[in-house]
């Protein structure tokens, strides 16, 4: 496999207008998405969340049956990177196994709706095969979804859950595919319990925003430490989530991540005021939530779009802030918009586009992240944002003109980005 650094691109954008944002002019992006599906660009990636669907939505047309198709689709949209579940759970109980999985929620178009059979390996290694023959880049992270057996329980140390990771990592390198690999987050929105059970913070209530308590760092820290002496080329994070506001700047250090991955929208703003007015309240098996939104959810949006907007905008501009103070870079995956959604009678995803344009471009422009996502519906199931390839391109173009702080270019973060190379 032929080796090539990445060339960087720093040009500033020019101005435009996409749901209310500016957006790159067309001449200047095309050169950028150009050298982007030539593997060329190490630096902002546009980036994309494909979970544990990848793996579980095979059956016909839930999206991820034909990964080149899948895939091919993505880079006509100009992205070249995606964050996947690795599952490693089960890959330390038994790589090749056939497991049955249990269905986190009915509701939501993410993963299975009902019971699913998955082997993990070979078929990871397989999909990196494909990652790599288009050009794709690849962070693995872990929602632990739940199996007849809940093995994900056995991880009830922080080694435990470093060596469930090595085991990832050494069945990735044995098949010769780590130079796919741009990072690793250890678990998706640290400590929440619908995604690392396994972990019990002190105090215990302490869970969806408990990240920055002394016995989750000391998690994190002894966990990474596992992996950092046999892999300690790639960077490593753990993922959080909830409103970031001021008192966000005061969490820290965090000296054990290799960068910063903050999960943010418009609905976590002053304590989750819009879910709170529209009656969502993230129900997994009933539709009550969804009904609710389909009835309020655009109209509360538009009567107060400036609020919600500022809302949203200012967590951007609070995150880049936390990323000074903390001099590590930024990667969002999950964000901007709405938390929840799908394609049902009713849901518009206009406002839902506006926002997560407004977003992007606004992240795009702070110079603090080096992979953006512009939401976490960008996947072939979510047809109604899937569908506007024009609107994908205009972002990605975006995000690929956007500058990097010069602080963080020779991050870890940054220079993994730099080497490894995709043909």
């Amino acid at each position: 496999m032929k080796r090539r650094k990445f060339l960087n691109s720093t040009a500033g954008a020019a101005a435009g207008t996409l749901g209310g944002a500016a957006f790159a002019a067309e001449p200047m992006g095309r050169q950028n998405t150009e050298q982007a599906k030539a593997g060329k660009l190490a630096y902002p990636l546009a980036i994309t969340m494909w979970e544990f669907s990848w793996l579980e939505r095979r059956w016909p047309g839930a999206g991820y049956e034909d990964w080149d198709q899948a895939l091919s689709e993505l880079v006509e949209r100009g992205y070249d990177a995606i964050r996947i579940d690795a599952f490693p759970h089960l890959i330390y109980e038994d790589p090749e196994r056939e497991y049955l999985l249990l269905p986190h929620w009915s509701t939501q178009d993410w993963g299975s709706p009902e019971i699913n059979r998955v082997r993990v390996q070979p078929n990871l290694n397989l999909f990196l095969e494909r990652c790599r023959a288009h050009h794709i880049r690849v962070g693995l992270s872990s929602w632990f979804r739940t199996d007849e057996d809940d093995v994900r329980m056995k991880l009830n140390s922080a080694g435990k859950l470093g060596e469930a990771w090595l085991k990832v990592l050494e069945s990735i390198d044995d098949g010769g595919l780590m130079d796919t690999i741009f990072y690793v987050d250890l678990c998706n929105e640290w400590t929440g319990d619908a995604w690392c059970p396994f972990f019990v913070n002190d105090p215990p209530e302490a869970i969806w925003t408990g990240w920055d308590t002394p016995r989750s760092k000391q998690w994190m820290a002894d966990s990474i430490a596992v992996l950092k002496e046999k892999f300690p080329e790639i960077p490593y994070t753990f993922s959080f989530t909830g409103e970031v506001n001021k008192e966000t700047l005061s969490k820290g250090p965090f000296d054990m991540l290799d960068f910063l991955e903050p999960h943010i929208w418009m609905t976590s703003f002053n304590g989750g005021e819009f879910y709170q007015k529209v009656g969502y309240n993230f129900e997994r098996f009933d539709y009550s939530g969804y009904r609710n939104m389909a009835l309020h959810g655009k109209r509360i949006y538009e009567e107060r779009k400036e609020y919600w907007q500022k809302g949203l905008a200012d967590q951007i501009r609070l995150a880049a802030k936390w990323s000074e103070q903390q001099n590590q870079g930024l990667i969002t995956t999950e964000c901007w918009g709405v938390v929840d959604y799908k394609d049902l009678p009713m849901l518009d995803w206009s406002y839902v586009m506006e926002l997560c344009a407004l977003g992007t471009l606004e992240a795009a422009k702070t110079g603090r992240w080096l992979a953006i996502s512009t939401s976490n519906f960008c996947g072939p199931q979510f047809v109604g944002m899937w569908r506007d390839i024009d609107w994908h391109r205009k972002l990605t173009r975006a995000i690929h003109q956007a500058p990097v702080d010069q602080s963080l270019q020779q991050s870890k973060l940054a220079r993994r980005m730099k080497e490894i190379a995709i043909y």
